[in-house]
């Protein structure tokens, strides 16, 4: 596993230093702006994963509190957008662009979300594929989902109050409430899934999108707004505030959101992420763990074989 980056990496950065129509300099110039390999970004994001699967338990906590706060702001941006506009079938392709208010924060902030570590995370199992690694990722997914939730539940009473904001800004709160909780569960989940695919897409994007990584978060989160595609952790200061604001009960929460998007956006997340953008590389990298540990073998055999001779030596 250890050879991937590398030999990715050297892949990348050879990239027209042989054409014979570039000097020294116009070659280190189209090294620098080769797009990176497939595996090297996929070991980009493998390697967050590895560092978010050692993270202390306070850390997670912490860090999952402040991005469900921060996605608050989501909701509050898009009832401010929607509040100023007339009700016009158009409204959505202009509200839709405060959705990704949340986002932006919680992306560029570094803080964790359970959405972005459908994938993250889920890349090392898929390399090591040991019981270690599932309950690493249990324990972080449990840790982090919980401390996006209860972020989002905080901001929802935060912006409760009646008379907070005006009278327009508090029905596009309750009505982007209530839309969330309604619908066939089926459909739901399905847009769960879609919205889980977009969200993980992203993640995979970023490492290659440098300084256009605000554009990447903004884009694929519109469109996630623009759909209506319901998300888990965004979605649920609104069915929280719906909850809150005496608008719908708790086993709405539960039952009509929660469960249903949840499960879309981890399968989302993993199974049409994680492994369609693994698998065409599984191959390349089991190879490299055999040669690595190959490697990491013949020092030892050595070690041994020279111990037999000495013990012969002895005898």
């Amino acid at each position: 596993m250890g050879n991937a980056p590398k030999q990715a990496g050297a892949n990348e950065t050879d990239a027209g230093q042989d054409s014979r129509h570039l000097d020294e300099r116009e070659q280190t110039q189209a090294a620098e702006h080769a797009a990176p390999q497939a595996i090297v970004i996929h070991e980009v994001v493998r390697e967050e994963g590895e560092l978010e699967l050692r993270r202390r338990n306070a850390a997670l906590l912490w860090s999952g509190l402040a991005a469900g706060l921060s996605m608050g702001f989501s909701l509050l941006t898009l009832a401010f957008l929607q509040s100023g506009l007339p009700d016009e079938p158009w409204r959505r392709l202009l509200d839709s662009s405060g959705y990704c208010v949340g986002f932006v924060i919680t992306i560029l902030g570094r803080q964790q979300l359970f959405t972005e570590s459908t994938l993250t995370a889920v890349l090392p199992l898929m390399v090591r594929r040991d019981l270690a690694t599932l309950l690493s990722l249990l324990r972080m997914w449990g840790i982090v989902l919980a401390a996006n939730l209860i972020g989002t539940i905080v901001f929802a009473a935060l912006i409760s109050p009646e008379h907070l904001f005006s009278g327009p800004v508090r029905y596009a709160l309750i009505e982007t409430g209530q839309d969330i909780l309604s619908g066939p569960t089926g459909f739901k989940i399905l847009k769960a899934i879609l919205a889980g695919w977009l969200i993980a897409t992203m993640v995979w994007l970023l490492p290659s999108a440098r300084s256009a990584r605000l554009l990447v978060i903004v884009m694929l989160t519109y469109v996630v707004a623009v759909a209506r595609l319901p998300h888990v952790i965004a979605g649920s200061v609104e069915a929280a505030f719906a909850v809150i604001s005496g608008h719908a009960d708790i086993a709405d929460y539960v039952f009509h959101f929660l469960l249903p998007t949840l499960l879309g956006n981890t399968i989302g997340g993993v199974a049409l992420v994680a492994f369609l953008n693994h698998a065409p590389l599984a191959p390349e990298l089991q190879e490299d763990a055999e040669e690595h540990s190959e490697q990491e073998a013949k020092p030892q055999k050595l070690r041994q074989s020279g111990k037999a001779k000495s013990r012969r030596e002895r005898k």
